[in-house]
């Protein structure tokens, strides 16, 4: 079978769309299948091209036995509501152009970027073949729950693109349970939505202790680390947890931030305005560095923005740091919330008040009974997300559509 796959995000980015359709596409690789990756030139978040790759109007390479071709696009930070639109209207019409010239069995166009399902769409009325939505993100609503946008007449505008595009994909492909239940109160037909949550590439991911010369780099040693991987966005909220962090004043526990995002400058601001001492910020590290700095970390934080919206997420970052053994210090409401309880993987405080984070942090560092429970449930949630049980699942499902 041969599967073209669209998104704008591809190793070497790392952010969680990336993972995931790298993921799966060498998962489908293993097993014989055909498949070609159309994306852009990698430059998120910080909208400079990575350096060995140009913003051409086509380029080719092969990653792990995948063909992936690259696209020229109006290439933005990851920032700005306007340039990024643009940004993400050229991948799709590029994106269109690319894959109007291959074969295909089926077309996977993936979210939250929905203009990359508008070429996935196109593409099946041009090539007359079945085509799937994968919904990552119920966007345009996600705006709307951050207030990135005012004007309400567009964002319904949006809305009536988004509902038609899922009415008119052969099969939607779910990240949650409450995306499939959203969809299907807004009259879409639920026996075309499937799900197939994230999870995480367990032969990757493995716990094998600290990394001793990260600890002694980045000056970790006898600290209570509690570390952010990701992108520091206006949905994560970072500048509010920040904001609060003086009222854990002890030295023997440290914040460590990494990535990169739109209001990163903003949460450094607030850190040296408040003074503090006990409070990192790296540069985003590459896929393959993941693991080691996750290594270094005693817990993992995984904020989002106090919305109903963010009630039907899963962080893909939960299944990373369990995999690892690391506790998750859960500010996510809903879906997440459930999970991490169902698996008694971490500790849930409320999103946006940093006075609840530090209590939890507090319960984890003079409870090492409790800690280690959640280190050793941590390992039983981790196996059943297995990244390549899921990619199997995903695979089962294109299979059955291009046959029926």
């Amino acid at each position: 079978m041969k599967i073209l796959f669209l998104t704008d995000n591809f190793p070497p980015e790392v952010n969680a769309p990336a993972s995931r359709t790298y993921e799966h596409c060498l998962q489908w690789v293993k097993m014989g299948v055909d498949v070609t990756v159309i994306t852009c030139a990698p430059n998120f978040p910080q909208g400079k091209v990575y350096p060995g790759y140009r913003n051409r109007l086509k380029q080719t390479e092969t990653i792990d036995g995948i063909k992936v071709i690259r696209v020229w696009t109006y290439i933005a930070a990851n920032k700005g509501f306007l340039k990024r639109i643009l940004d993400y209207i050229s991948f799709a019409f590029t994106a269109f152009w690319a894959g109007l010239f291959l074969k295909t069995d089926v077309i996977v166009a993936t979210s939250p970027q929905f203009f990359t399902t508008w070429a996935g769409y196109a593409l099946s009325v041009f090539k007359r073949k079945p085509w799937v939505f994968e919904l990552r993100d119920l966007w345009p609503e996600t705006i709307r729950s951050v207030g990135a946008m005012s004007s309400s007449k567009v964002l319904d505008w949006l809305e009536k693109i988004e509902l038609y595009l899922y009415r008119h994909a052969d099969l939607v492909v779910a990240l949650t349970p409450a995306f499939k239940r959203n969809l299907i109160e807004r009259g879409i037909d639920g026996d075309k939505i499937t799900i197939v949550t994230n999870g995480v590439n367990l032969d990757q991911f493995q716990s094998n202790g600290k990394d001793a010369a990260l600890v002694e780099k980045l000056q970790l040693d006898q600290k209570f680390t509690v570390g952010y991987i990701g992108t520091h966005g206006v949905c994560q909220k970072l500048g509010n947890l920040v904001q609060g962090l003086d009222q854990l004043p002890d030295p023997g526990v440290q914040f460590l931030f990494i990535g990169d995002g739109a209001e990163k400058e903003e949460i450094m601001a607030i850190a040296k305005e408040k003074g503090l001492t006990n409070v990192s910020f790296l540069d985003p590290v590459s896929k393959d560095e993941v693991p080691k700095y996750w290594s270094v970390i005693d817990t993992a934080l995984v904020p989002l923005a106090k919305s109903d919206t963010f009630k039907t997420v899963i962080p893909s970052k939960i299944f990373e740091a369990v995999a690892l053994g690391k506790p998750i210090l859960l500010g996510v409401e809903g879906q997440a919330r459930e999970i991490v309880d169902q698996y008694e993987a971490g500790l849930c405080f409320e999103p946006d008040n940093p006075g609840d984070l530090i209590a939890r942090i507090n319960a984890l560092r003079e409870d090492p009974e409790l800690f280690q429970k959640i280190r050793q449930n941590c390992e039983t949630m981790a196996k059943d997300f297995d990244r390549s049980h899921l990619a199997r699942k995903m695979y089962d499902m294109l299979e059955a559509l291009v046959k029926s």
